[in-house]
């Protein structure tokens, strides 16, 4: 191969990443740096980036299900939302999810049949991973490395999607739902996170470096499915993306649809285990 066919092949791999890509990287290095910063100072700070970013959320999600329109349902969302992180931190998850359905309640109610299940689901939506995120948090041993775990997790699955399903391309893993979205880009993810989910064990040395890398492969599946199903409801709503707050990645929901599934699965599969000590459960599987 001489040294035009090494340069075709370059760009081709340059072109394959998209136009898009250097402010995809940028923007996304950014909230790498907000969100650790958060994360690492205190579950008092963890949890105002979380409620913050979860009523970004609510509002989005307000904004295409229910149009300009959206009123007083939209506030009922917000309003809940930022009830259920308070109760969450202050006094105990379990109020907070008890806020979360009572918005829901009230949502369905006041929506008068306009997408009034979609209008409840918002809420549980944007305010069950928030109330996850910030119980898992909350414990002071385990509580910011499960955390970070579950963020990096989803964080390389997302990336890992991206460059390869870009990259290396091949048959679509649901063309009716997402046009974009390859097999090759659903395994890279899987394989990714399974990976660095061993690797954290440097940092949860009492954990089994397998039963790491096997949370890490389940997270990345959960994470792949909420990314379809929010694929699905922009498809409904004939929306290409919820928003555009992030540059290169659309709005705050498009960026944080993995994580939302994936904090809720680990919350219910953290409390099964040890209710009273969701980090441990998460890491260490008791």
């Amino acid at each position: 191969m001489n040294q035009h066919d090494d340069a075709d092949g370059e760009s081709n791999w340059v072109a394959r990443l998209g136009g898009d890509f250097g402010v995809r990287l940028l923007s996304g290095l950014a909230m790498v740096a907000v969100v650790a910063l958060f994360t690492w100072t205190s579950p008092n700070t963890f949890a105002v980036l979380t409620v913050a970013v979860s009523l970004i959320v609510a509002w989005e999600w307000a904004r295409l299900v229910g149009g300009p329109e959206t009123g007083i349902v939209m506030v009922v969302q917000l309003v809940a939302v930022a009830v259920a992180g308070l109760l969450a931190l202050s006094i105990s998850p379990g109020l907070g999810l008890l806020a979360l359905c009572i918005g829901a309640i009230l949502a369905l109610v006041l929506s008068l049949d306009r997408n009034s299940l979609l209008a409840a689901l918002g809420v549980l939506y944007a305010g069950l991973p928030a109330v996850s995120l910030i119980w898992l948090r909350s414990d002071d041993d385990f509580g910011r490395r499960a955390v970070i775990f579950l963020i990096l997790v989803v964080a390389v699955a997302d990336t890992a999607a991206f460059l390869s399903g870009r990259l290396l391309r091949g048959p679509l893993l649901w063309p009716s739902v997402s046009p974009k979205k390859t097999w090759s880009g659903f395994l890279g993810a899987v394989v990714a996170s399974a990976v660095v989910g061993a690797a954290y064990w440097v940092a949860v040395t009492d954990a089994s470096p397998l039963r790491l890398a096997v949370v890490g492969a389940v997270l990345a599946v959960v994470s792949q499915a909420g990314d379809l199903a929010e694929s699905a409801l922009k498809r409904r709503f004939g929306a290409k993306d919820t928003g555009s707050l992030l540059p290169g990645h659309g709005g705050v929901m498009d960026r944080v649809d993995g994580l939302v599934a994936a904090a809720i699965a680990a919350a219910v599969a953290a409390a099964v285990i040890n209710v009273h000590r969701p980090a441990i459960a998460l890491l260490l599987g008791w």
